[in-house]
């Protein structure tokens, strides 16, 4: 929160940023957590990262398609007869689509992920944990304008995982200035666990029953209203399809979301896995549609991923508001009775300011 709140506080540009180089690679892969969290940290340590992009229209038209919103960026804009105009606001969570991987193939890992923050070997495998973003009202993200996105890694430690087998927590923060200043602060945080050794598998599957979503199967996305409640849960269900369409959009080659031969045979999962960001951007697309009012700006979101969806299964969205006197909603993501992820939403007034 504290990083979030400073960045925010900034009126001008950070000076004197220079390029991010890649960790150097060890001779031996035979390191601990602490040591390769040891590694990044002198690695990295006081470097940044600047990448310029303009916003194109198109990408945010295929986002919103992808997401099954045809209205989703207004009732009168129609996305499958064209792109959005120059100007038109970024959606809350949307610039994810934006500033993604500049790797060759060749540099990526073995898994299809890329290697810009990665530990060094051999903690490879990555795992989107969670993070927080903060938006700046009065700047927010528009179509056409040329965006600069600012990186840095701020930690590295090791840690335990349940099963006691060692992983290292990543976090990283990106600031993203337009032409109005700072629009948002975006905490990551990633958890790399070792690498898998391929020559231990097989081509047997994974030890759990597998997923197999209908031939043909449709993504789905509706509400429903149960009992007394006033607000209505929201029911997801994403197609392989749809998961392909996702990582394309967000140039991820991570393995896990469209190549189901490796999902189970390598990393043991039933089916290709929805996508952290994929649910983060729902949680958002979810405030905005249920609990936005005139007057209400997103200020805050931070979100926990604690369990894996997988494609086909349904799983719902639904929230609570935390707080009488100040606009703050916890969202829950379960899939029956196991939470698979949780977020944390604040607002504020724009008449406050």
């Amino acid at each position: 929160m504290t990083v979030l709140r400073s960045a925010l506080g900034r009126q001008t540009r950070p000076l004197n940023l220079r390029a991010m180089s890649r960790p150097r690679s060890l001779s031996t892969s035979n390191i601990t957590a602490s040591e390769a969290a040891s590694q990044m940290l002198h690695t990295f340590q006081d470097k940044t990262i600047v990448r310029k992009q303009t916003l194109d229209g198109n990408q945010l038209q295929k986002l919103c398609l992808t997401l099954g919103r045809r209205y989703g960026l207004g009732p009168q804009l129609d996305l499958t007869l064209g792109c959005p105009p120059a100007g038109t606001p970024v959606p809350p969570g949307y610039h994810l689509v934006y500033f993604t991987p500049s790797e060759l193939e060749e540099d990526l890992g073995a898994d299809g992920t890329d290697r810009t923050f990665n530990a060094p070997a051999p903690f490879t495998r990555r795992m989107w944990a969670g993070g927080q973003m903060r938006w700046n009202d009065g700047t927010e993200l528009r179509v056409g304008e040329q965006v600069e996105e600012h990186t840095k890694l701020l930690s590295a430690v090791a840690k335990k995982s349940r099963d006691g087998s060692e992983m290292v927590l990543v976090e990283v923060n990106k600031e993203f200035w337009g032409e109005r200043g700072l629009a948002l602060v975006d905490q990551r945080s990633w958890i790399f666990r070792k690498e898998i050794d391929l020559s231990t598998r097989s081509s047997s599957t994974s030890s759990m029953p597998p997923i197999n979503p209908s031939r043909g199967g449709k993504s789905e996305v509706r509400d429903v209203i149960e009992g007394d409640n006033a607000l209505p849960d929201r029911v997801f269900k994403w197609s392989p399809a749809a998961l392909f369409r996702f990582s394309a959009l967000t140039f991820n080659a991570h393995m896990i979301h469209y190549n189901e031969s490796w999902t189970r045979s390598v990393e043991n999962h039933p089916g290709v896995v929805v996508h952290g960001p994929l649910n983060l951007i729902n949680m958002l697309d979810y405030w905005r549609d249920v609990h936005r009012v005139e007057g209400s700006v997103l200020e805050e979101i931070s979100y926990r991923a604690t369990a894996p969806i997988y494609a086909g299964e349904e799983y719902t969205m639904s929230s609570s508001k935390m707080n009488t006197d100040y606009g703050m909603f916890e969202v829950l993501v379960k899939k029956g009775d196991q939470v698979c992820m949780t977020g944390h939403i604040s607002e504020v007034s724009s008449w406050s300011y």
